[in-house]
């Protein structure tokens, strides 16, 4: 058996590398991404080394007028920006903003590992099955002098069973066959958040990093955030196995239909957000989504948000409105100050500009099993 999954927004499902400034010139509105294997045997036949090299430790991009010749000749790949205005936003950046997280790629280009997507159904079998007494149990761990290291392990043994004894052990997910690079593009993401008007009322800002955010009408002054993603319409496929059913194990139906589950959730959140913070076109999108998980065929189709940019609605099983969850997440030193705030939580969202206007949610594709 095969599964197929069809990307619906822009997907990233990266293996932790990254295209730092000085891996990659901008030109022609594409990533060039620099063999720098040839380059240095190139150039240690003369005297440009030792400034190429002292440009690679100081500067934080390569400067195109000395060495833009590169860019033309010693391109190992070309990724194109999903539009010109990107090229623009990326000369006015600096710092961290200029690397750029990369999707997973082996010998024979881009794949999806299969890890990633028995990941995303893991979430959801685990969404499927949670009881509310299992948040109990766990805020219960934090009455102590010191936090827990691992507070989920309780619960998640609960609802999957104890390693070695997982529901998920019904289905065994590989990695999918190599696509070809015209698959990806560098696409242009924002942070946004929710700023609080009056009770219940919402506006939309745009974070600004190490400086605070900014209004809502200017994503122009936000910082960007640039990725290799797959484009809407791109497709892995992979092998898809079902190993024989024990009483513990899921079948695929259980596991498939808890994902739907899970999806349906997020998209209303996702649909709420985009109405308080006013963003149009990315409700569109989501009211697609809606239609289209309302019309898959449930014993053998799933969505997904999977991968990179989901933000904490796509890790976590407790996305429902409930005020034992916050509890918890006020003793977490990283989510006191949103949480205490009294603003929805999460707050922010990463959003895919799509011809310079934010758009879609990262992350969301389509399951089919055949």
């Amino acid at each position: 058996m095969r599964y197929r999954l069809t990307c619906l927004t822009p997907v990233l499902v990266g293996d932790g590398s990254r295209l730092s400034a000085i891996d990659y010139m901008v030109w022609k509105d594409h990533v060039s991404v620099l063999d720098q294997r040839r380059i240095f045997r190139l150039l240690a036949k003369g005297p440009r080394l030792e400034g190429y090299l002292t440009q690679l430790k100081k500067a934080d991009k390569l400067d195109f007028a000395s060495w833009g010749g590169f860019a033309q000749n010693f391109a190992d790949r070309r990724i194109p920006f999903e539009h010109p205005s990107c090229s623009a936003y990326w000369e006015r950046s600096s710092g961290e903003t200029l690397n750029i997280p990369t999707f997973a790629r082996g010998a024979s280009g881009p794949y999806l590992p299969g890890a990633a997507v028995k990941g995303a159904l893991r979430t959801g079998m685990l969404f499927a099955h949670l009881k509310p007494g299992m948040l109990r149990d766990v805020e219960q761990m934090f009455q102590g002098d010191r936090p827990p290291r691992r507070p989920a392990e309780g619960p998640e043994s609960q609802a999957l069973g104890a390693p070695g004894h997982s529901r998920m052990r019904g289905i065994g997910v590989g990695d999918s066959a190599p696509v070809k690079y015209s698959a990806m593009k560098i696409y242009l993401l924002r942070v946004s958040t929710l700023q609080s008007r009056t009770a219940g009322q919402y506006t939309l800002g745009w974070k600004q990093s190490q400086r605070g955010t900014v209004d809502g009408a200017r994503p122009d002054d936000a910082t960007p955030i640039f990725a290799e993603m797959a484009v809407p319409g791109a497709v892995f496929e992979g092998a898809w196995e079902e190993r024989s059913a024990s009483t513990r194990a899921a079948g695929r139906a259980h596991v498939l239909d808890a994902a739907n589950q899970y999806a349906a959730s997020m998209l209303a959140l996702q649909k709420q957000y985009a109405a308080w913070a006013g963003l149009e076109r990315m409700g569109r999108q989501v009211a697609d989504l809606e239609s289209r998980l309302a019309a898959v065929n449930r014993s053998s189709s799933c969505l997904v948000s999977i991968g990179w940019g989901g933000g904490l609605l796509s890790k976590s099983p407790w996305i429902e409105k409930d005020d034992q969850y916050r509890q918890i997440l006020r003793n977490v030193p990283l989510y006191r100050r949103a949480i205490d705030s009294g603003l929805p939580f999460p707050k922010t969202r990463r959003i895919v500009f799509e011809e310079n206007k934010p758009a879609s949610l990262p992350g969301w594709a389509l399951i089919e099993i055949e």
